[in-house]
């Protein structure tokens, strides 16, 4: 009865740490998201493009850190005792 309550909490376990992981996938999306609309934007107007680098920058490093606090969720929910 114990090894039953052992091995489904560690399927929890693995079941949580992938469906943390999902918010990698999401950080993909929004950078591609960001980058792509910065393209058209730039394209369309390309003077005004210099001086909208610096918020491209800070919008893909805020998408990236979603990425990178899920990714620590699920290596949290994965190795932590």
């Amino acid at each position: 009865m114990e090894a039953e309550v052992a091995q489904l909490a560690l399927m929890g376990k693995y079941i949580g740490a992938g469906l943390a992981a999902i918010g990698l996938g999401g950080a993909g999306i929004g950078v591609g998201n960001i980058a792509g609309n910065f393209l058209a934007g730039a394209l369309r107007n390309p003077s005004a493009a210099a001086s909208q680098t610096a918020n491209l920058f800070v919008g893909i490093a805020f998408a990236e850190a979603l990425g990178i606090f899920s990714f620590l969720i699920a290596l949290l929910l994965m190795f932590a005792v």
